[in-house]
């Protein structure tokens, strides 16, 4: 095999590994979006009044083992409008027909 052979091979499997790992991200991403709400529908949050605390939403100093996603998910479903965080930090599920009124 010729040395241009083997760069060019190598520079697709970096591609490939590069693919796989943001595909991987993405799927563990989508977990944690149905994790948390799967868990404020299990616990009955879904007005401010019955709001929740979720351990897993502050980001911890000390982080040690695999990487979680969970608090980057509750951000990014409180910009969409899918959750609401009350004043006191506290978390609830959203209604989509009062919220589209």
């Amino acid at each position: 095999m010729s040395e241009t052979s083997r760069i060019i091979l190598c520079v697709c499997l970096l591609i490939i590994v590069y693919v796989l790992t943001r595909k991987v991200h993405t799927w563990r991403i989508k977990r944690a979006y149905i994790y948390i709400i799967k868990d404020l529908e299990q616990q009955g949050a879904v007005d401010p009044s019955s709001a929740i605390e979720l351990p897993y939403a502050k980001i911890g100093v000390f982080r040690f083992g695999m990487r979680d996603f969970r608090p980057k998910a509750i951000e990014y479903l409180i910009i969409s409008n899918i959750i609401g965080m009350t004043e006191s930090g506290r978390y609830y599920l959203k209604d989509k027909k009062t919220d589209n009124l």
